[in-house]
Order: structure tokens, then C-alpha cells, then sequence
């Protein structure tokens, strides 16, 4: 099950309230190194943050990785879903450098809270991670009235070398670890 719970010996280790998750998430990339700021899409306050790794076992390539993050009233299938094509069209638009595939890979997290979410919305976030040429998104939904991060922690073939480093990163960042 990829669902987490944030939540260790009785206490919560976030706050429960959206925004406040999405400033402990900022706190964290900040930690690893990520650039970070808040933009405007469209009068909803958005998280971005940002970073760069190159490694010689990913077949000599950079990947770019981007987190998303953003609080919304209810979180459905269609929201995580049109969310995840608007972080994947950004990360790509803004990245930078060579052209995507050209050594380059772009990875990104987009990130929703809110304390009303679908189940099945989680359902989606868990089930893979979406591929689109050289580009990789590992959707996660969090609902923060039951304390739990829903993402794909799986080893898909496309991407698989990159796998590891969106696990790593995936439980720093949303999970406190």
C-alpha cells in the first residue's frame, strides 16, 4: 500500500491544515537543496520548487526535478488529474538547457492537499507514474483530515533508473523522513 500516514506514536508529525502542510513541504525542499517560491496560477497560491541532479548511472543525463504544490477545497480524479498535465507543461516549458530527451529528463511531483478528498483521487495518485517523452510525474494527493500522503512508491520500467531518487525524494518531502 502506498498510502502514509503522518503521523508516528500517537502524535502528528504535520499539521493537519493545508496550508500549513504545503509551508513544512517548502521547509524541506529548501533543506535539500531545491530553489523554492510561490506563484499565482490563476489566484491560487502555488509552491515551486525546483532542483537539478546529474548522475553518471542515470546514463549520463540531468534530471530536472519540479515540486508543485498547491492547497484546494476538494481534491477529485478530474482536479489531480488536470493539475498533473498543467505541473507536467510547466516543468517542461521552464526547465531550460537542451531541449527534453537530450540527456535531460524532467521529473515532478505535483502535490494537492485538502481535507476533502476522493478516495478514488488517491486510487489514481497510487496506481503509476505518468510518462510522457522524457518526462515523469509522480502525482500526490494528500488529504490532511486523516493525515495521509497517497503516491506511486512503486519501480516502473519506463524510468526505472530514476525510480530510487523519486522514492528518496517522495518520502523526504511529503512524508518528513
Amino acid at each position: 500500500m502506498s498510502e502514509q500516514r503522518f503521523e508516528e506514536a500517537g502524535e502528528a508529525r504535520e499539521p493537519s491544515d493545508p496550508a500549513a502542510y504545503l509551508a513544512a513541504v517548502a521547509g524541506r525542499l529548501v533543506a535539500d537543496g531545491c530553489s523554492t517560491r510561490w506563484e499565482d496560477w490563476a489566484g491560487v497560491p502555488v509552491l515551486v520548487g525546483r532542483r537539478s541532479d546529474f548522475r553518471l548511472r542515470w546514463m549520463a543525463t540531468k534530471l530536472h526535478l519540479f515540486t508543485v504544490g498547491a492547497a484546494v477545497p476538494e481534491i477529485t480524479v478530474p482536479v489531480v488529474e488536470g493539475f498533473t498535465e498543467q505541473v507536467m507543461k510547466y516543468a517542461k516549458d521552464t526547465k531550460g538547457g537542451l531541449p527534453v530527451g537530450l540527456q535531460n529528463g524532467v521529473g515532478a511531483f505535483p502535490v494537492l492537499v485538502s481535507d476533502r478528498v476522493d478516495p478514488a483521487a488517491v486510487a489514481w495518485a497510487e496506481e503509476r507514474q505518468r510518462v510522457k517523452f522524457a518526462c515523469m510525474t509522480r502525482p500526490v494527493v494528500v488529504d490532511s483530515s486523516r493525515s495521509y500522503v497517497g503516491m506511486y512508491r512503486g519501480r516502473p520500467v519506463l524510468g526505472r533508473v530514476y525510480a530510487s531518487h523519486f522514492i528518496e525524494k517522495g518520502s523526504r518531502y511529503f512524508d518528513g523522513r
